[in-house]
């Protein structure tokens, strides 16, 4: 787990969705959305719910169901008290977090 600080904190990733191509084709975004969760989850020894950006689920279904992206780039904001996560959200970088 990387070191996080008190409060709200942004962290960029690069998540490797090919797995998601092992699936059935009509089930395929469905599994990306899936393994985004689940690798942040487990970057961020989290176990609670991970809320997905509307802009995040519009890059994974805007080429239909059958074709997710390979790779994608993500801002995850991660809330900590006392050490632990207490919120995390994945949402596409912003523009203005990127300088």
């Amino acid at each position: 787990m990387p070191k996080l600080q008190e409060g709200e904190n942004l962290v960029k990733m690069v998540i490797p969705l090919r797995n998601a191509y092992r699936a059935p084709r009509k089930k395929r975004a469905k599994v990306a959305i899936r393994l985004i969760r689940e690798l942040v989850a487990r970057h961020f020894h989290y176990d609670g719910t991970i809320k997905i950006g509307e802009k995040l689920n519009e890059m994974i279904w805007g080429r239909s169901i059958e074709k997710p992206p390979r790779r994608v780039e993500v801002a995850v904001k991660v809330n900590v008290e006392e050490g632990k996560p207490v919120e995390v959200s994945v949402d596409l970088p912003s523009k203005e977090s990127e300088e």
